[in-house]
């Protein structure tokens, strides 16, 4: 039996009871041509031009891409470089709102094969909105599909503030399921678990009477920090281990969020693409905490006038949740569609913590979910000792956090796994 290790975390759901609200169309949006894990989109609109509401606004020829569609209707005004909140300079797309929100003629679409649902899938402009990003239509165009037999779904949500994926699923239930029965039907899978941490009760209760005699099991799971972590959460639904350089179909598992799915389902009954996501809006800054369905490209900036939040006071912002969102270093920044959370602090939240010597705890081994040895991997990164860091097996880290978080000396543990996966990268390279 494999032993997972894990963090009791404070949860602070505080949204949780917090139905969606809607957020005006806003006078201008800024939409990035990159809202997941690949290639670039090239933006197909010159300032000047007048778009509607879900229309097609950025599209690349690389597979692994997705698709940009416009949120709002409005003419376009610029087309500019944007330093995105991953670093990472890309184009973005400025509209200019004309408050009409006229909608692109659409049409509901049918999906029975892997094909078809591919197809929706990327038409859709679909990628994990769980936080990686990862384009859904290539997901699901496993080409050895019959080797698929399990279908499981992230609801864990296990992340401290973020409610979103739970709103979700209180509000739209029967679009989850009938997301995740298109899904089943078109690869042909029989089996399919929702895994939920067992703090989220209502939403398994409900869930639960749902898929009622069908095929889909709602699996409750502890509520240890990192169990929406894919490798954790398909071990904990399945049992399935999930090797060094395998990725989870090599094991007969597709895993999908749970609004990810939903929207799927939303996409193939009225054929309007993606072009809003909820957010949750929390932190120690925030009066009111509250999720929000925000059009894409918003900025956060108007966002947090929207919300009521005093932004002289955010002194750290977040994008995600405390354990891996991304920091903010301004508020100008756009709401795009892998982004699950703003997270606001104040001084005394935001403050660094000093770091001191490792003291040799142990603590760090005794919380990692994949069993590495952290702080032996910090000795060999800061010696760029790229062998030992292959025999640690740092390409199995995760970047939960966990480590740095228990961390007496509060070393940043996390963050050197992931600097050192890009020596290993840039070596392996050449």
């Amino acid at each position: 039996m494999l032993k997972l290790n894990g963090l009791k975390l404070l949860h602070y759901k505080n949204s949780q009871d917090a139905g969606t609200v809607e957020m005006p169309v806003p006078k201008v949006v800024r939409i990035p041509m990159v809202q997941h894990m690949g290639a670039p989109c090239v933006p197909v609109v010159k300032p000047g031009e007048r778009v509607l509401a879900g229309q097609l606004i950025g599209d690349s020829d690389q597979a692994f891409s997705v698709p940009v569609h416009s949120s709002v209707s409005g003419t376009v005004k610029a087309v500019e470089d944007y330093v995105s909140s991953s670093g990472a300079l890309v184009k973005r797309v400025v509209i200019e709102t004309d408050q009409v929100q006229e909608e692109i003629p659409h049409a509901p679409r049918t999906a029975n094969t892997q094909e078809e649902l591919v197809k929706a899938a990327r038409d859709a402009g679909l990628a994990g909105l769980g936080g990686a990003g990862f384009p859904t239509h290539i997901k699901l165009n496993y080409k050895d599909v019959d080797r698929v037999d399990a279908l499981v779904i992230n609801a864990a949500e296990c992340e401290p503030y973020i409610t979103s994926d739970y709103r979700e699923m209180l509000e739209s239930p029967d679009d989850i399921l009938n997301g995740i029965k298109t899904v089943m039907k078109c690869l042909n899978i029989q089996k399919a678990w929702i895994g939920i941490e067992d703090n989220k009760p209502e939403a398994i209760s409900l869930l639960n009477q749902k898929a009622a005699g069908t095929n889909i099991k709602v699996e409750a799971l502890k509520s240890i920090y990192p169990q929406g972590a894919e490798k954790v959460l398909i071990y904990n639904t399945t049992g399935r281990i999930i090797e060094e350089g395998e990725i989870p179909a090599d094991k007969g598992v597709i895993v999908m969020n749970v609004t990810t799915v939903a929207n799927l389902w939303r996409f193939l009954q009225t054929g309007m693409p993606l072009t809003h996501k909820r957010v949750t809006i929390d932190g120690s800054v925030v009066k009111k905490p509250m999720n929000v369905r925000v059009p894409l490209g918003t900025m956060v900036s108007d966002l947090l006038d929207f919300a009521g939040v005093d932004k002289d006071k955010v002194k750290k912002a977040l994008m995600g949740g405390p354990m891996m969102g991304t920091p903010l270093d301004t508020l100008d920044t756009s709401i795009i569609k892998n982004n699950n959370a703003i997270l606001l602090l104040d001084e005394k939240d935001a403050a660094p913590p000093k770091t001191t010597a490792c003291i040799k705890c142990g603590r760090c081994v005794d919380v990692c979910p994949m069993n590495l040895l952290p702080a032996q991997l910090e000795k060999a990164f800061d010696r760029e000792d790229t062998e030992t860091l292959e025999t640690l097996k740092v390409n199995l880290c995760i970047n939960c956090g966990s480590c740095t978080y228990v961390c007496p000396a509060k070393r940043n543990l996390a963050q050197k796994n992931q600097l050192a996966k890009g020596l290993l990268k840039r070596k392996n390279q050449g």
